[in-house]
């Protein structure tokens, strides 16, 4: 175990000399049990998954129906009238005290929707709730209160809208569609706006959300974005979502008391996306019971990385990039299985990850610890954040890429105490030069993701650089041929401890 200050200096000279090997110092702590603080994190996260499961629950419903046919819509109707008798439903349901407002007669061709308290809105089996491909069906709605999701990507639009409501959600057997082609909604691939191409669902400040059972197909941007929400539940939805650019699947931001369970993503960018651009605490969240795909991330948090975030357990997953049978945009791996990325200065803290397979990924796991410092125009750059007490617990895969996975801090700010436990992924092997670990730029303040420095990193399993106490217990990668990188490389200010 290394202890004290001169010990770690020794270690990290060592090993970025190559004096030493990685495998070396796991040797040495061989004896060593897991970190009591590891341990603590398990027991405390499925106690938080237990109290969830008991006590967040869907909203109880009144019974009560209301009908868009009920209210003005008639047989052919232009995507106008459709959007205006849907919504003097949803009005007259409110008004009511709450209810369902239920699409149950074939294809209805809409604009933008506004959620009230009390609404669920049910598309009901046999049914479509079709976006209008006419951008001026879709209003702009700007968000009461200003955070960094307007100031980056300026998106006011979306098929589905609801703020400061309590009681709403979006059910049913049937399919909701934003026709998001790039033919229907043009617009470039960006990291920041995206004008022109509106959201399927925006959901802002909202308390007890349940969208359920629902599949979701095709939004000519993100599909869904929940933000600052608290006891929001999704459960048991489908997500397809490969259209066009900026096609993620599910991105919840800011949020409290959240469960994700039961569902299946495919999207052509980030699937499952945690963010922090609200710029309040993100706590208490349960992810169980899912597949995630992507061609890009499939488990992420970031790259809006401003609040800070916790408590967060995530158990019995499949995540990576979509297999031949899956629709894809572009047919390749995913670009990272799990990536944990704070560039904007929050922290991310006491996160789990449990049995998780990790498929078709050029990197399975990533880790970023950067100094990008996005925030509000107005607002002062903050230094860089915290990330820290990560678990990776019986995490298995297989037809990986060849990149590997890589940890990476800054020199100002090291990623502290992760544990790896019980790691088997199998990877390709390399077809091209890897990058030497010397060449990797620090790029502070880079777009924090996998690809970000190189097509094959230094080590085919893992790669590590400014992290502390990293444990690897019973941690084996596999490659498919010949490569003459090591399974292991520890870097520059890396302490890694083998067992």
């Amino acid at each position: 175990m290394i202890k004290t200050g001169q010990q770690r200096r020794q270690l990290t000279f060592a090993l970025a000399a190559g004096l030493l090997s990685p495998w070396a110092v796991g040797a040495a702590a061989a004896a060593a049990a897991a970190p009591d603080w590891a341990d603590q994190l398990r027991r405390d996260l499925d106690k938080m998954a237990a109290h969830l499961t008991q006590t967040l629950k869907p909203w109880k419903v009144p019974n009560r129906v209301f009908l868009p046919e009920d209210h003005g819509l008639t047989s052919g109707a232009a995507p106008a009238a459709t959007t205006t008798a849907i919504q003097r439903a949803i009005e007259s349901c409110a008004t009511a005290g709450g209810g369902t407002v239920r699409l149950a007669k074939g294809d209805y061709i809409s604009g933008t929707l506004v959620l009230r308290s009390g609404v669920m809105l049910e598309v009901a089996e046999g049914a479509r709730l079709l976006a209008s491909t006419d951008l001026h069906d879709f209003p702009e709605h700007v968000a009461q209160r200003p955070t960094v999701m307007d100031s980056n990507m300026g998106m006011n639009q979306s098929l589905i809208f609801a703020e400061g409501c309590e009681r709403i959600g979006i059910c049913g057997k049937g399919m909701i569609d934003g026709r998001g082609t790039k033919d229907n909604f043009p617009g470039e691939e960006t990291a920041g706006s995206t004008p022109g191409r509106p959201f399927l669902i925006r959901v802002i400040d909202c308390r007890r959300v349940v969208v359920r059972g629902i599949h979701l197909k095709d939004s000519p941007c993100w599909m869904q974005n929940y933000l600052n929400c608290e006891d929001l539940i999704v459960d048991g939805i489908r997500v397809d979502n490969q259209a066009n650019h900026n096609n993620d699947g599910l991105d919840i931001d800011s949020c409290r008391r959240v469960i994700v369970r039961n569902s299946f993503i495919n999207a052509e960018d980030d699937a499952m996306c945690f963010k922090g651009a609200g710029q309040r605490l993100a706590e208490d969240i349960l992810v169980e019971n899912c597949e995630f795909y992507s061609t890009c991330n499939a488990l992420k948090f970031g790259t809006d990385s401003q609040g800070d975030f916790r408590n967060v357990l995530v158990r019995n997953v499949t995540v990576g990039g979509p297999s031949d049978a899956m629709r894809a945009m572009n047919r390749r791996k995913a670009d990272g299985g799990i990536s944990w990325e704070i560039v904007d200065g929050g922290t991310l803290e006491r996160v789990l990850v449990h049995d998780a397979h990790i498929v078709r990924a050029e990197s399975p796991l990533f880790l970023r610890l950067g100094d990008r410092g996005r925030v509000r125009p107005e607002q002062q750059r903050p230094g860089p954040g915290v990330l820290r007490y990560i678990v990776y617990d019986r995490i298995t895969g297989d037809n990986n890429g060849m990149r590997g996975s890589f940890f990476t801090g800054i020199p100002e700010k090291a990623i502290e105490h992760v544990l790896l436990r019980d790691v088997s992924l199998g990877m390709a092997a390399a077809n091209a030069p890897a990058v030497d670990q010397a060449a990797v730029p620090e790029a502070h303040a880079e777009y924090p993701d996998p690809h970000m420095f190189s097509k094959v990193m230094p080590a085919y399993g893992l790669w590590a650089r400014h992290i502390r106490q990293l444990r690897l217990q019973r941690v084996h990668f596999s490659v498919s041929g010949a490569d003459a990188r090591p399974e292991v490389l520890a870097g520059v200010d890396a302490e890694v401890l083998r067992q």
